[in-house]
């Protein structure tokens, strides 16, 4: 009988075929715009996930109040600062970081890139740790000074039309560094098209003698990373006399950027769940339609014999088809955009996003999408349910 049934709905379908085919495509552009948000989304969290993985759980940020990268205001931290740290000796190592942008002139093509510095000494120790390392050339390491490390994209014609290598000599700010690392590709554009140098030659070409950006530092192993967070604001508030600084640690950055994507997420989301309602709302008025142009057709069934449940079943199970139509192909034109997001961010230096298909989230797009046109139906199907022999088979 289910069989039956199928076969029933399949054919209805096909006898109005524009219609069907109008309705279903408000079920896959709802479908499609769910599937790619939260298949995108879920790349990104795994992104943001990985790159917290390689910064480490025993590592502290201290900045200025409010720094939120290059360009940004984040008067505040000092030199003072990193001695403040230093006297504490629950650190492993302490780096601090200046980040800026600068004219760069290569073969008379000048462009404006980041251009990050730490102490010299300090590459080894903090790229080292987090799987940073050189493609081609080497680290800087102590005594180097007016050499640069270039990001990859920088030097692989992605921002010079140019390649860059070892040994060849850039222009920043007025001053000639001479090349001697390119970094690995990490995947991110910011660190692929910066710049490393030391951090004596930024305060050089920058004119900054004083100021600190950012502080990294790397606990001791074994250590509560909360209590250690507790006790650098309190050294820092007494040495400062002021509360004009930040302290996060890996877990802290990683809830803060979660909650940001889960709004973005939900937000999203409940753009795309106005196209399905958009779409439930088709298939609703395409049964009422199919339920007046068969009306006569359903007298004739119930005065053979079929019973309500029948003539119910009939029309649910065609709108769970135009459901389950919808379902597919949004599903695969979802998984298709969401991967060519992927590819595009790639293309755009931000190789982390890896866009791969979770089985779960296309079979809960699959079973939503049919579970929305049952819904749909069911009050086209009450209404067909419900219609008397007699008064059908008089209905023109």
């Amino acid at each position: 009988m289910l069989k039956d049934y199928f076969k029933f709905g399949v054919k209805n379908i096909k006898n109005r075929k524009l219609r069907s085919w109008l309705t279903i495509l408000g079920i896959v552009i709802g479908v499609a715009s769910i599937i790619s948000l939260i298949t995108v989304s879920q790349g990104m969290q795994n992104a943001i996930e990985e790159q917290l993985d390689m910064f480490g759980a025993d590592r502290l940020i201290i900045s200025a109040k409010g720094f939120q990268g290059p360009g940004s205001m984040s008067e505040g931290l000092t030199k003072d600062d990193v001695k403040t740290l230093e006297s504490m000796s629950e650190f492993k190592y302490i780096t601090p970081m200046l980040i800026g942008t600068a004219q760069v002139e290569y073969h008379d093509e000048i462009k404006f890139l980041t251009v990050q510095a730490v102490p010299a000494e300090g590459y080894t120790d903090s790229f080292g740790d987090i799987d940073f390392d050189v493609e081609e050339g080497r680290m800087m390491r102590k005594g180097d000074k007016f050499a640069v490390m270039l990001g990859y994209r920088v030097a692989n014609k992605d921002i010079f039309d140019d390649n860059i290598g070892v040994r060849n000599k850039i222009n920043i700010k007025g001053y000639d560094f001479r090349v001697i690392g390119i970094m690995e590709e990490i995947g991110n554009s910011q660190d692929d098209n910066a710049l490393n140098i030391d951090l004596e030659s930024f305060r050089i070409i920058f004119d900054e003698p004083e100021k600190v950006d950012v502080i990294m530092v790397q606990a001791k192993q074994g250590l509560d990373m909360d209590a250690l967070k507790t006790k650098v604001e309190k050294r820092l508030k007494k040495s400062r006399d002021d509360e004009n600084y930040q302290v996060m640690t890996a877990a802290q950055i990683g809830e803060q950027i979660n909650s940001i994507l889960g709004i973005i997420q939900v937000v999203l989301v409940g753009i795309a769940a106005i196209s399905l309602l958009v779409g439930s709302i088709g298939i609703m008025n395409s049964m009422y339609t199919s339920v007046l142009e068969r009306t006569k057709e359903i007298g004739i069934m119930k005065s053979i014999g079929a019973k309500n449940s029948d003539i119910l079943s009939l029309f649910l199970i065609e709108s769970a088809i135009i459901g389950f139509i919808g379902g597919v192909f949004g599903v695969l034109f979802g998984l298709g955009i969401a991967y060519l997001v992927g590819f595009v961010a790639d293309a755009s230096g931000f190789g982390l996003l890896k866009v791969t298909m979770d089985w779960k989230i296309a079979l809960f797009g699959l079973t939503f999408a049919i579970g929305l046109g049952m819904i749909s139906g069911i009050m086209p199907a009450r209404q067909a349910s419900k219609l008397k022999p007699v008064d059908a088979l008089r209905y023109e």
